[in-house]
């Protein structure tokens, strides 16, 4: 049996996983991040082959991350990723028997996604009018896109100009895995982009739709930035990112009776259960709705 070292082992799978499997540079870098926060564990333990790794060193790997104050959800990212890496080696014949395989992920109660109000999402319209100038022009593309068309972040800085299709209405999006779903685009998204478009000098197709004052195409640093500026002048909700965007969108439309099958495709979820967290919000916003109003509550 061919005796690697842990990190010639983290190189090979991570090559497959961005070959292979097409994951995107996101998913790499987690990866990355959390196997080495492993392996330099095993380095404090002088274990340098993947087949001296056993259950015992994997649960002092877990007791060590608790005891520094990590989530539970964090360990379980962590757990799934040296999961994979086992796998890989188990597949490839440079274990014998996987030292996980008895180990489960510690159970997280999943939280709720946190959302704004339509109102608020007006209000910050309502702020860029008053601007009026081509910075809130563009600022009001994005958030048009971000919530309209209920896009991750890395979605939206990856979208060119050819892929907004004002013909048949649409937006062409590579979400995770490098996998592409084409999207509604509403009306009135499209009348602002098209009001963005006109200021951009070069309108070539292969463009990027946003770009920084460099001309670069726009940063996920950037647009939480932005992002976080705007909904902090609107609302008081405690986590500020664009991702609310998104799950305000889906949670409005699930209000509204979407189709829960036609709804994960345009998130682009993997798997139905994913998309059934927006049920569950919707339902805890009836609840509050009720207590709030009902005499009887």
């Amino acid at each position: 049996m061919t005796q690697l070292d842990l990190r010639e082992i983290l190189s090979r799978m991570l090559a497959e996983l961005s070959g292979v499997s097409r994951a995107s540079q996101n998913t790499i870098d987690a990866y990355t991040r959390d196997l080495n926060e492993f392996i330099l564990f095993c380095d404090g333990k002088e274990i340098k082959l993947i087949n001296k790794i056993t259950e015992k060193t994997i649960r002092h790997f877990v007791i060590r991350l608790s005891e520094s104050g990590v989530t539970k959800s964090t360990i379980s990212r962590k757990l799934s990723a040296l999961r994979r890496l086992l796998n890989f080696a188990l597949r490839h014949d440079l274990i014998e028997k996987n030292p996980i395989s008895k180990i489960t992920n510690p159970k997280v109660k999943r939280k709720l996604p946190e959302i704004i109000n339509l109102d608020s999402f007006l209000e910050i319209f309502r702020l860029l009018n008053e601007k009026g100038d081509n910075s809130s022009i563009k600022i009001k593309a994005l958030f048009e896109l971000l919530y309209g068309c209920a896009l991750r972040v890395s979605e939206l800085c990856s979208l060119n100009i050819g892929d907004i299709d004002f013909n048949n209405m649409s937006v062409k999006i590579l979400g995770k895995g490098s996998k592409v779903r084409i999207v509604p685009l509403g009306s009135k998204s499209s009348l602002v982009i098209k009001e963005y478009l006109k200021t951009i000098e070069d309108s070539s197709f292969h463009n990027p739709l946003f770009s920084n004052e460099s001309g670069k195409r726009i940063s996920r640093h950037s647009v939480y930035h932005i992002v976080k500026s705007y909904l902090s002048k609107v609302t008081d909700i405690d986590k500020k990112s664009p991702h609310i965007l998104r799950h305000s969108a889906a949670t409005h439309m699930l209000d509204r009776e979407a189709d829960l099958m036609a709804f994960k495709e345009i998130l682009g979820h993997e798997n139905l259960s994913t998309t059934q967290i927006y049920t569950h919000v919707s339902i805890e916003r009836l609840k509050k709705s009720y207590k709030k109003a009902h005499p009887k509550s």
